[in-house]
């Protein structure tokens, strides 16, 4: 190691939906490559939990309980990001609910609702945050990552409130890595396709296809993902990773159903 690796200041993530799944994959994987870990979520135990499979790493995690679709919550979350470290390098967006499967004009306004207030205005509400914090510290800048879907570019069947927020999302990550040129921050989106949780169990029993059958789905292992994440958040900020999709293999994403 040399004198100036000694003396580089350690670097900071802060990950929403940091308790289970991806979020909880992802933040081993950062604490991993020697990130300070920042553990957001609605419930403490779980994120206790990575904090402490962190720890026994010999890496620093911080576990805070916060909802991201309030807008003081979030600004309370970075709030404390900024008094304990000083400063934040990487926003991994990853906090979203899956929406009940039903046709579109079946769907509850409550919960459609709810749906795009955690996986869109909850992105947008951290982004914002981000940006007030990167824009302010020196050295000036960081990266975000938002978690997209293959939902991002097609829907699954009965799935519209889901599949306009990834498209949506979408939007979120190019205007924000257009607006965040000026001050050193890129944003980028991982599109995630069947990395198997506990929220994927029913793609191996029989998930509805376009053509109105059910079908058993293939799947791969969560590691693939957490890989990704930290592929792009390893990248020197002149450097981003706008779009990447990571899929299983054999999932009937490509080609015609």
């Amino acid at each position: 190691m040399t004198m100036q690796a000694r003396h580089e200041p350690m670097k900071t993530a802060l990950i929403t939906g940091a308790g289970s799944g991806i979020g909880r994959a992802a933040a081993l994987a950062l604490a991993k490559d020697g990130f300070i870990t920042i553990l957001a979520g609605r419930r403490l135990s779980p994120l206790q939990e990575v904090a402490q499979a962190i720890a026994q790493m010999d890496a620093e995690a911080l576990a805070l309980v916060c909802d991201v679709r309030e807008a003081e919550q979030v600004d309370h979350l970075f709030a404390q990001t900024k008094a304990q470290f000083g400063r934040l390098d990487l926003l991994f967006n990853n906090a979203g609910l899956f929406a009940p499967s039903l046709p579109i004009d079946e769907i509850d306004p409550k919960h459609w609702r709810e749906i795009v207030d955690v996986n869109l205005t909850g992105a947008f509400l951290c982004t914002q945050a981000a940006f007030r914090l990167m824009k302010s510290q020196t050295p000036r800048g960081g990266r975000i990552i938002n978690n997209g879907s293959i939902s991002a570019h097609v829907p699954r069947p009965n799935s519209a409130p889901y599949a306009a927020t990834k498209h949506a999302m979408t939007g979120l990550t190019k205007a924000s890595a257009l607006d965040g040129r000026a001050y050193d921050i890129a944003c980028g989106q991982i599109d995630i396709g069947n990395a198997e949780t506990q929220m994927t169990d029913q793609m191996k029993r029989g998930m509805l296809q376009a053509d109105g059958s059910r079908k058993p789905e293939a799947v791969m292992d969560l590691d693939n993902v957490a890989r990704a994440i930290s592929y792009m958040a390893s990248l020197p900020l002149e450097a981003n990773v706008q779009f990447m999709t990571v899929m299983a293999t054999k999932m009937p994403y490509i080609g015609r159903g």
